[in-house]
């Protein structure tokens, strides 16, 4: 249930947090009118019957959602079959791996892709485009929006509701689109737009470097057909994909840290030149169907432990709407939108990601062969590097995208915490470094207090840390030398109570010395915009830095680096050297 006030997720009948009444979502089904041949859109009514609303005659169950086959993907679907056109006067839909063909389905089989060479179906394709028309297409559309046309106006006006209650204590300025270039950014710019009655509004694409072509095209349409929006750009210039692919491994399912490199770091970035410590509102495109780990997330979300990017409201005005929802959205206000989706693409994010389906891998074999080519070359290369024998059945199977940690990567060392307990000094650790100790790893402890190495021991180039609320001091770094090993520092935790609590803080900020790959994790992170990334180095601003210790924090970043779940090969403390 959702509740009416402030949007959050609740299971009772009065939401915990501002009393008001909730609102149970009633699940929503697609039937299909033989009569019309049409899908008609219904909330889900096991009491009677239901008709259709074009014709009054009884209608059937079909599926939970859908979404329209255009013609290009029809007639890739008819060469894959060897059949070119023959579905051209049918009504075609789908979900998933299964389309439906005037309301009856066909299931597709992984083998469905590998009928034909993809030089014969590129082929095949550039011979039947031109004869490729859009108008038994457009009159089915044209009878889907008058079919649903009540649905419509029920979900939009909803929608309306949502933004402006919950725009409204913020200006204008202070309100944000986060545009992809997908068709529910598209619909939530929008509807935003319109509720809000401003043309002007900022809009922010992170161009992940990785885009497919069609997206940029798109995002330069958008910009010219808008010439009044705020329009910016969010790239990370300073880093190439593949080479930290061949430095850390490519992403995988639960190794993503593509999504904070190319996109919530280079967003946080613009949004922290435009609005610097100050609070905003942003209007995302996020929809609970999509996945199951977007299912959990809550319409409105301000908590610092959800928010990817800090000092944000998040909002998401079509949280609740499926696919056929939007394409009846789009459809029926005539917007332009991705062409990518044309083509047979249910979603249009990065080009090689981990999560495309087997449809979208199929379809950037035929339309992006430069691309993935390159992409499949360097996946075999990388599987070699970490000792698979079968590296290219180990690609082509997909199980790359199940890869988990650093297993086979040199890398994977610079997270692990070494260390030795000091036998001279109590509650004193000596870490191992990877590279000589320097001033940015003293200011590394910059979130524990203020820095004093004046006050620290000068024959020993020792640093204090105090406390600002005791303004005591909490920890000793200096220069060490283990077993001849001059990358070493010996830190000492006093006057607290939880020696090893701090202790295990600090190993965080040693592991961020170490391994640190200018991921942005911890710029997205910091409330007070005090961490960046300056000259290449992990840099804490002591004018900004409140010692909030949230970077420090496992409940905010887990192992206390990014890289601690990118490059562990299993679960394991600090480790004490023998």
């Amino acid at each position: 249930m959702w509740c009416k006030g402030c949007y959050r997720e609740t299971a009772e009948e009065k939401c915990d947090f501002c009393e008001n009444e909730t609102l149970k979502a009633i699940p929503l089904v697609i039937y299909w009118c033989t009569s019309c041949n049409v899908p008609i859109i219904k909330k889900i009514n096991n009491t009677h019957h239901e008709i259709c609303t074009l014709c009054g005659n009884e209608i059937e169950y079909l599926c939970s959602d859908l979404r329209p086959v255009f013609p290009e993907e029809r007639l890739l679907f008819e060469i894959l079959n060897n059949e070119p056109f023959k579905f051209l006067k049918q009504n075609i839909w789908a979900s998933d791996n299964r389309y439906y063909i005037d309301g009856k389905p066909t299931s597709l089989k992984s083998s469905f892709y590998k009928k034909l060479s993809l030089e014969i179906v590129r082929d095949q394709l550039a011979c039947f485009s031109a004869d490729n028309k859009y108008e038994v297409f457009n009159q089915n559309i044209a009878k889907f929006i008058k079919a649903n046309k009540s649905h419509l106006i029920e979900i939009t006006n909803e929608a309306f509701d949502f933004i402006e209650e919950t725009a409204a204590t913020y200006s204008k300025e202070k309100v944000v689109i986060s545009f992809s270039g997908g068709k529910d950014s598209t619909i939530t710019a929008d509807l935003v737009v319109r509720t809000l009655a401003d043309p002007s509004l900022v809009h922010i694409f992170g161009d992940t470097t990785l885009e497919f072509p069609l997206t940029l095209d798109y995002v330069a349409n958008y910009r010219k057909n808008n010439p009044k929006a705020i329009f910016k750009i969010a790239k990370n210039e300073e880093q190439d994909f593949f080479k930290v692919c061949s430095d850390i491994g490519p992403p995988a399912r639960m190794l993503r840290w593509c999504c904070s490199m190319f996109k919530t770091g280079p967003i946080a970035r613009v949004l922290n030149k435009l609005y610097d410590n100050e609070d905003i509102l942003t209007f995302y495109g996020i929809r609970s169907c999509e996945s199951v780990s977007r299912s959990r997330y809550n319409r409105v979300e301000d908590s610092a432990e959800s928010v990817k990017i800090q000092k944000q409201k998040v909002a998401s005005p079509i949280f609740l709407w499926k696919d056929i929802d939007v394409w009846l959205y789009i459809f029926s206000e005539g917007l332009d939108f991705n062409n990518a989706y044309r083509l047979g693409y249910d979603r249009v994010g990065c080009w090689c990601c981990p999560n495309n389906s087997l449809r979208a891998e199929f379809l950037t074999k035929i339309y992006l062969p430069t691309q993935y080519d390159k992409w499949q070359n360097f996946l075999v290369k990388f599987a070699r590097q970490i000792g698979k024998i079968d590296a290219e059945e180990y690609i082509t199977s997909g199980a790359w995208k199940a890869r988990q940690g650093g297993k086979g990567l040199t890398v994977a060392e610079d997270i692990k915490v070494k260390y030795t307990n000091c036998t001279t000094e109590e509650y004193a650790k000596v870490y191992l470094l990877n590279k000589p100790i320097n001033d940015n790893l003293i200011k590394l402890f910059m979130p524990f207090g203020k820095i004093a190495p004046e006050l620290g021991r000068k024959l020993i180039n020792e640093t204090i840390i105090f406390d600002i609320a005791t303004n005591v001091p909490i920890l000793s770094i200096q220069p060490f030398i283990q077993d001849g090993n001059y990358n070493s520092v010996k830190i000492k935790t006093m006057n607290v109570a939880k020696h090893e609590d701090l202790q295990r803080m600090v190993g965080y900020q040693i592991k961020k010395f170490n391994a640190c790959r200018k991921c942005l994790k911890c710029e997205s992170l910091c409330k007070y915009r005090a961490i960046s990334i300056v000259n290449g180095e992990y840099f804490i601003n002591s004018k900004r830095c409140r010692h909030c210790k949230m970077c420090v924090t496992a409940k905010y970043l887990r192992g206390g680096c990014m890289m601690d779940k990118y490059l562990r090969t299993k679960i394991e403390p600090l480790r004490q050297l023998v």
